[in-house]
């Protein structure tokens, strides 16, 4: 390892984000060439996320994609960042996760999060009793736990082929609830710091100073996901971001397009007060040449101290986005 090289594993985050001018098989073949490309290069996990009812999110059934993907790929871990819990049985997620285990075995994760990942009308159409189940989110992952458990074996209601199978259940969140709630299962802790940032710090502090050991993992462990976006120059890096910032100015503005071709600036194109609520949200975005996303990232890790940091590439060009893979790669152990 090289002294300018951050001592931890660096994972990939895909949104299966559907581009302007494409469509969904375009984007699923696009990301399985991403996870090839991520596979061979030695990132650690790539995981999907799971959306609803988003025209240009092509990552809904989110269980199928993992399964493509991972039979298309060789050693990389494959996942869910993450299947959002109040929209699905737990029994149904422990079996569908028992299978993928079982077919590709020690490359399996299972990130849980206590969100929609939709609108309030599309969270009642996946399951009438949503706002139950999300007050539930910490007894159905503990009833996962259960059913994932060879001491399950005695129960009543059993899933196979998940039954004894090692699963890693990652809590998955954006707030100080799925710290608390992380920390009190002793389970590892993934920070969406890409797009909500406002608590990083003061969960991941919460979460490793109110860690309990438990079976499953013995100290805390943070992951934190982040945006990243490098090229050849920092004005290049700037113009690949318009699509990215473009992206989180349609949710402030509650309007719905696929991710656009960049522009050389944003200039005119936001107000002052959609600029402010953008770069809110992603704060903890690393964009520019390779010499200042190496010393941006590098203050990050000190600060923070995570121990895996995954990254999201929200970019339109297809090259772009393979071409930041290896640069960021090189940047890790």
């Amino acid at each position: 390892m090289s002294p300018e090289q951050l001592p931890i594993p660096v994972s990939l985050l895909d949104l299966a984000l559907i581009t302007e001018g494409s469509n969904a098989g375009d984007t699923y073949h696009k990301t399985v060439e991403i996870a090839r490309k991520a596979d061979e290069l030695g990132y650690q996990r790539m995981w999907l996320a799971e959306h609803h009812n988003m025209p240009y999110v092509a990552s809904t059934a989110t269980v199928v994609l993992i399964g493509h993907i991972a039979g298309q790929t060789r050693n990389i871990r494959v996942g869910s960042g993450g299947i959002m819990l109040p929209n699905h049985s737990p029994l149904v997620v422990a079996e569908q996760f028992g299978i993928l285990a079982t077919l590709y075995p020690g490359r399996i994760d299972l990130g849980l999060g206590r969100a929609p990942g939709t609108d309030q009308v599309t969270a009642q159409a996946l399951n009438k009793d949503f706002f139950t189940a999300a007050q539930e989110f910490p007894k159905n992952v503990a009833l996962i736990q259960q059913y994932l458990s060879a001491d399950n074996a005695s129960g009543k209601v059993r899933a196979f082929p998940a039954e004894g199978l090692d699963i890693p259940i990652w809590i998955l969140g954006s707030s100080m609830d799925s710290a608390v709630l992380a920390a009190r299962y002793g389970l590892p802790y993934a920070f969406a710091s890409h797009f909500a940032p406002a608590q990083f710090f003061r969960a991941i502090a919460h979460y490793r100073a109110h860690f309990q050991p438990s079976p499953y993992l013995s100290a805390p462990t943070v992951m934190a996901c982040v945006n990243m976006i490098t090229a050849d120059t920092q004005e290049e890096a700037e113009s690949l971001a318009t699509s990215f910032y473009r992206m989180f100015l349609n949710l402030v503005r509650g309007t719905r397009t696929p991710l656009q071709p960049p522009i050389p600036n944003m200039d005119g194109v936001w107000s002052e007060y959609e600029k402010s609520a953008v770069q809110q949200m992603t704060a903890h975005s690393f964009i520019g040449d390779p010499e200042t996303i190496r010393k941006n990232l590098g203050d990050f890790y000190r600060i923070s101290k995570v121990d895996e940091i995954m990254i999201t590439m929200p970019v339109y060009s297809h090259e772009a986005r393979l071409k930041n893979l290896e640069y960021c790669r090189s940047l890790f152990e």
